[in-house]
């Protein structure tokens, strides 16, 4: 087996989600939204963002990442 430098990708499949909210949060989600476009000329979907808020927000949780995530 050949020893290559990079590390095997992991797998990049991506994953549906399915979730409800309350409309004040539906709400708060489209007013980020729109701060977002406002910040970088670009407007994006929820459905886009929230990946990387949640992502944000799990490495930005110092329990989480003390206890060892996946």
């Amino acid at each position: 087996m050949v020893d290559l430098k990079l590390a095997r990708l992991p797998d990049r499949t991506p994953i549906k989600l399915s979730i409800t909210v309350l409309p004040d949060l539906h709400q708060a989600l489209q007013d980020y939204a729109r701060l977002y476009a406002e910040a970088y000329g670009r407007a994006e979907a929820v459905a886009d963002l929230i990946p990387a808020m949640l992502s944000a927000f799990l490495d930005s949780d110092r329990s989480f990442t003390r206890l060892g995530k996946v």
